[in-house]
């Protein structure tokens, strides 16, 4: 077994963990340090929403060996005024980009750029998107972003609880907000692709998420009936469990995608990819920090707030100070677990097993303190010279 695997394994069972749930407050501030970077960000610099929303032109030129800063300076000049985006093509042609453009002063530009490349206008393809079918297409997309959103929490609050579902609502919203802040810092164009990409990351995020509420949710069954654990601590054990998953899973997905926003988009021009490839990759990054470091802690904080959660911390933190006051005055330490103290009901659910296997080898083959003794199998006693038998009689051959 992998040094990896073999740690995955001893976080599964409890053996080794980090305690994410208790050091809560500091994940919280640097999400909300981040967030607030995203939002100034988005503030200052805005978005630079592509033709598809904004409505404008697009031109697609043949191979040439003009380069894309003299076509884009040639366009802005017979656009007057308006800005332009050029990206080079693997085929060796140019992709200029003028939004706010409409079909009357999308013809002298068609014409000066074919002018400037030598070949006839008809070689330029010319696409133009009227601002009102960008507008509706936006409409369209917050739509759908809006019903994904319900649909969660909807999903959520039936399958698990409300209080999951309120947290992974927060989560969705923090990874959203801090990749369309990154869009906004970097200047990247928001294009389809780049609700595709949105859309995307929210269901990985979402999935990381469920899987750990998945496993808090059985390993919470039965908590109030036990005072070995909170439900902190029970949310923490479930984290860990599922830590190495998350990570392997997360670092799976952004390989390809790194591949293709790095190597694709900066030495082979992979163009209009960039757009879902930067979503993809911050929104991956963002999902799986959310679903550890903000979702299950938000969970736990909620839970504490419940009467009966609460009654059951202050149970395990009496039961463990008695046992601490207990060691001090006996001059040991305290116990990990007071498991002699435990009461009938107060077993662990996930020890019970475990529990209840040592007590039945303990009865099968332990002698009592009183100098009883469970019964034995012929064979087990026959070879065992010292133990009497019977009413007294020393064991070995008869007289």
């Amino acid at each position: 077994m992998s040094r990896l695997g073999s740690l995955g394994a001893r976080l599964y069972r409890g053996e080794v963990g980090y305690d994410f749930v208790a050091k809560r407050m500091i994940w919280y501030g640097l999400s909300i340090l981040i967030t607030i970077t995203a939002i100034v960000g988005l503030s200052v610099r805005g978005l630079h929403m592509g033709i598809e929303f904004s409505g404008g032109a697009v031109f697609t030129t043949p191979k040439t060996s003009i380069s894309a800063d003299e076509a884009r300076d040639k366009a802005e000049e017979s656009a007057e005024g308006h800005t332009a985006i050029a990206q080079k093509l693997g085929n060796g042609g140019l992709r200029i980009q003028i939004s706010d453009l409409d079909t009357e002063a999308a013809q002298p530009v068609q014409k000066a750029l074919a002018k400037e490349l030598g070949v006839e206008s008809s070689k330029i393809n010319t696409q133009l998107v009227g601002p009102s079918w960008g507008e509706e297409i936006a409409k369209k997309a917050w739509q759908g972003l809006a019903i994904f959103m319900l649909l969660v929490v909807i999903y959520l609050a039936i399958a698990f609880e409300w209080r999951m579902a309120l947290a992974a609502l927060i989560a969705l919203v923090h990874d959203l907000t801090i990749t369309v802040g990154v869009y906004a810092l970097v200047g990247f164009e928001v294009t389809p692709g780049t609700v595709i990409g949105l859309l995307t990351i929210l269901g990985y995020s979402l999935y990381d998420t469920v899987v750990v509420f998945d496993g808090l949710r059985e390993g919470a069954k039965g908590l109030t009936k036990q005072t070995r654990y909170t439900y902190s601590e029970i949310a923490n054990r479930s984290l860990n469990g599922t830590l190495v998953r998350s990570i392997n899973t997360t670092v799976v997905a952004l390989l390809p995608v790194a591949a293709l926003l790095f190597i694709g988009g900066g030495f082979l021009g992979a163009g209009m990819l960039n757009d879902i490839s930067l979503a993809l990759f911050v929104g991956l990054a963002a999902g799986a920090y959310s679903s550890i470091f903000i979702a299950t802690p938000l969970v736990a904080d909620l839970k504490e707030r419940d009467p009966q959660m609460k009654a059951l911390a202050t149970r395990v933190r009496a039961k463990r100070a008695a046992a601490a006051a207990r060691a001090e005055s006996s001059g040991k330490a305290a116990p990990a677990d007071d498991a002699d103290d435990e009461d009938p009901e107060d077993v662990d659910p996930q020890d019970a097993a475990d529990e209840e296997a040592e007590r039945e080898e303990a009865a099968a083959g332990v002698v009592g303190q009183r100098g009883t003794e469970p019964a034995r199998p012929q064979s087990s006693t026959r070879n065992q010279p010292g133990r009497n038998r019977g009413r007294g009689r020393p064991s070995g051959k008869r007289r």
